[in-house]
This record gives C-alpha cells, structure tokens and sequence, in this order.
C-alpha cells in the first residue's frame, strides 16, 4: 500500500473540508471560535423577564443591543410540533400582548433601556438600523384597515416619523404591500423593501422621502426571481444581498436591481446580516430539515461578504429536534462592529443568544 505524503495528507483534508463546507455538508471543518456566553433578558416588568418568540436583533453603532420581538406571545400545542415549541405562525402584538414594546433595547452590557413601539405592529417581522441610528420595522399582521402590511420609520426615541404602505391593506402596486418581510435603507438613504411574506415575491425600492422608484422581482427560481425573499443586507461595497428563503439560496444586486450572483451554500437563509467594516456575511437557517432543503443543517453560516467562502458554522440548539418542528433557532442575527461578538434572535427556544470569539 502507497503511504500519502503529510504534505499530501494535508492537501487532501483541506481541499475536502473546502468542498464540504461547499455544499453545507460538513460547514465544522474549520474549529468553531464561538463561545456562548449569558444574554441581555427582559427586565422583570416584562413578562417576568422571560422572552417569547423573537424574529430580529441588531446590535447599533453605540453597541447597544435592539430585539424585535412578537410580544413575549408564545403559541404551543401544535400537533405537528415537538411539545415545547411554538409553531412560528401564530405568536403576535394583538389582543393583551399590545400592551407590550415589540422593540426592546439594552446596553452592550445588557442592562436593559428602553422599549419602543407599542401598539403600533400586528406581528413583527424585518427590522433594521439605518445609518442615522433610525428604526425600521416591517409588520406582516393583517387586520383590514387597521394595523399590518406596512413599513415603519421611527427616529432612535422610537417617535413614529414615516410609514410605508396602507395599514391592513394589501396590494401589489408602488404604495401597498402584502406582508413585508425586510426592509434595509442603503448609505445614501434609499430604502429597499423586501415584499416577499405574502405572494408578491419583490424588491421595491424608495428615495429617502419615501417616493417610489423601482421594483423587480417575480414567483420563481430564476435570477431575479423569489420564493419569500426573507431579509436582506447590504456589504461594504453598496451590493444588495437577498435571502431568498424558498429558493435556499441568497441573491446578490446591484441597487439599479442588477443580478450580481447566487450563492446556494449559506444554508436556507431566514436572516442575513453583513458587518460591513470587515465584510463578515452571517446566515441564519431555522427551517432546513430531512424534508426542507434535505442535506442542510439548521444553523448560522459565517463567511466573506467578498469572496463567498464559508468560514465557520455554529448549528441550531436544537438541530436533533429539525424533523419534528417546523422552525427553531434562529430567524435574526447580527454582531458587533469587530465581529467579537455574536447576537441570535430565536424563535424557539424562545432565547437570545450571546456568542463571543473567542
């Protein structure tokens, strides 16, 4: 038998992990530096300081810590999920979980500051920080002519100052939405709307103001073409990033909604996030299982904005748990301006997760 060379050995397990990594196999090859560590909770006051269900979290320029979350509402008992998991359809800010702020924002050492937004969404979906320190949030209820299927500008006190779309009014047109899944305003002001919970399957974007200048986007899996486009994120270079859910992949634009690329190996991504001082593109699977994108851990996929390689892979709390509910871990993420630290907004288990690199 021909002894392989430690060289060649070498060779050999770096161009496997590289190919693994590739396609979603084994995305552990390279050691993963993340350690979890405790995370800002609800003061007392809310909810007995336990959360619900999350969907989103961002960290500010400041540091400090913003969660958009369904209210502290949890639904349990679905037949088709493991008990003790919510089914991730039906937590919302209605009823007596109005009286709760859907946003809550804490210091980078967790002490918890405010809360924002009371009363103002149905069920909480996209959010964002703008380069102004503004707040953004998409809102997917639908109670007709009431409250959903808009978005919402709030200045950082969380004073109401723009709304896009017509509250519980569906539509397809310059002005309506049907469920709005993300929204994300670029350095120079524009803002992109990801309309893409409901059927509309579209990006729409706006001028600062909020006048309406382009779409693009259909049912479909070509390029430029979307099954739920769930989040987005913009890199350093002013490119557009996609999650497009239900075609497991991410889609990359320029802002004029050229088609840049498609990368298929950052899992079946409900949230992105994109550090763009280092450039760091962090995915958020909460959906694969055996039945979903078979092949696929749920889990967070850490890799370069630039290049598309994958460097690091983090997986679901409860990745033994994939087959029997329909969603866990986490649908939001975001870090720390030195990708020190790392922020999960789960669904179920209804937590925020903390990680430092170590």
């Amino acid at each position: 038998m021909t002894r392989l060379s430690s060289n060649r050995k070498l060779s050999l397990r770096v161009a496997f992990c590289y190919a693994a990594l590739l396609y979603s196999i084994a995305a552990s090859c390279q050691p993963n530096p993340f350690s979890l560590v405790e995370a800002p909770t609800p003061p007392n006051h809310l909810n007995a300081g336990q959360w619900g269900e999350m969907i989103q979290v961002r960290v500010g320029p400041l540091g400090n810590v913003y969660v958009y979350h369904r209210c502290f509402k949890v639904v349990l008992g679905d037949p088709r999920v493991t008990p003790g998991h919510s089914d991730g359809l039906s937590a919302n800010c209605l009823g007596r979980w109005s009286e709760y702020p859907p946003i809550l924002k804490f210091s980078p050492d967790g002490e918890y500051l405010a809360g924002f937004g009371t009363g103002l969404v149905g069920r909480p979906h996209g959010f964002n920080l703008d380069h102004e320190g503004n707040i953004w949030v998409t809102d997917v209820a639908l109670i007709p002519n009431e409250i959903g299927a808009v978005v919402h500008k709030l200045d950082p006190n969380g004073r109401l100052l723009m709304t896009l779309g017509q509250p519980g009014v569906t539509g397809q047109d310059e002005y309506t939405f049907n469920r709005p899944a993300s929204v994300i305003v670029a350095s120079n002001g524009a803002i992109f709307v990801a309309d893409g919970e409901g059927p509309n399957n579209r990006i729409v974007k706006y001028s600062p103001e909020g006048t309406y200048l382009m779409e693009w986007g259909t049912t479909g899996s070509g390029q430029g073409e979307f099954s739920t486009p769930h989040d987005l994120a913009i890199d350093s270079q002013g490119r557009l990033f996609v999650a497009d859910r239900g075609n497991s992949r991410i889609q990359i634009f320029e802002q004029d909604g050229s088609f840049v690329d498609e990368w298929t190996h950052f899992g079946r991504p409900s949230g992105i996030y994109i550090n763009k001082v280092s450039d760091t593109l962090y995915a958020t699977d909460s959906t694969s299982n055996s039945n979903t994108n078979p092949g696929t851990r749920r889990g967070i996929y850490i890799g370069n904005a630039r290049t598309g390689v994958l460097q690091y892979f983090i997986p679901d709390p409860d990745l033994n748990l994939a087959d029997k509910t329909r969603i866990s871990g986490a649908s939001g993420i975001s870090s720390s301006l030195d990708d020190s630290i790392l922020y999960a907004a789960d669904v179920a288990p209804w937590r925020l997760r903390k990680y430092l690199k170590q």
